[in-house]
């Protein structure tokens, strides 16, 4: 990682998939997660830009608020994932819990896991996995699990090698999107706080899918790559 005034820029060299490689900065670091700094209402507004195009990149990415669910270093028990962050995954990341939306690629999203909506769907869990192999049932039982979730995203179709502005605005009851000005995704659900802010770059990706697809891996970085952030504001 290194800086240069208002300029960040978040490096991972080229490498292999034995280890897991991470270049980060957030404002989480040995805080419980009630400790996390950011509540609704704010504003995120920064400018950024990769090393290389969605179809190119590889891992995830991305600039957001989060509560750390887990993660490789973390002392913290595993939690219910909460966020509202523009986010890309190369494949075969795959989580796809909007339906419609890819599983992959550069999003943005919300997700609120451990809403009290999506808490009663726990013990269902097995059940609506086994309706969704229908995909008769899966396109009319997963939208109510998709809301109880918080979960919203849209695809951001943008050159990631070209600068531009991302914008967050972060309400109790919901949460929007822009980039270069332009609405991307107006969330009705966005999550609790609080969360803490991070952006990051690395060589993990995740599976999850409403057909109870899982899995977790480290991939290989054929070359260098890099995340580049400027005029980071929270307010």
């Amino acid at each position: 990682m290194e800086r240069e005034g208002d300029l960040w820029r978040l490096s991972l060299p080229s490498s292999g998939a034995r280890r897991y490689a991470d270049a980060q900065i957030d404002d989480t670091r040995g805080l419980p997660r009630r400790k996390h700094r950011w509540r609704p209402p704010l504003r995120l507004s920064l400018r950024a830009r990769f090393s290389h195009s969605a179809s190119e990149l590889v891992g995830t990415a991305g600039f957001g608020f989060w509560n750390v669910p887990f993660g490789p270093g973390r002392a913290m028990l595993p939690a219910l994932p909460r966020a509202t962050w523009f986010f890309f995954g190369s494949p075969p990341h795959d989580v796809s819990l909007a339906a419609g939306v890819p599983g992959n690629g550069w999003k943005a999203a919300c997700l609120d896991a451990g809403r009290p909506a999506a808490l009663l769907w726990a013990p269902w869990a097995p059940l609506v996995v086994l309706m969704n192999q229908s995909e008769a049932l899966y396109r009319r039982l997963w939208p109510h699990v998709q809301r109880a979730l918080g979960v919203s995203e849209a695809v951001v179709p943008v050159d990631l090698k070209r600068w531009h502005h991302y914008a967050l605005e972060w309400r109790p009851d919901g949460a929007k999107f822009r980039v270069d000005g332009r609405p991307v995704l107006d969330a009705p659900v966005a999550p609790r706080g609080p969360l803490g802010f991070v952006a990051w770059v690395d060589n993990q990706y995740a599976v999850a899918t409403p057909r109870g697809r899982i899995g977790w891996g480290l991939l290989e970085i054929p070359e260098p790559q890099w995340l580049e952030i400027a005029e980071l504001e929270i307010s």
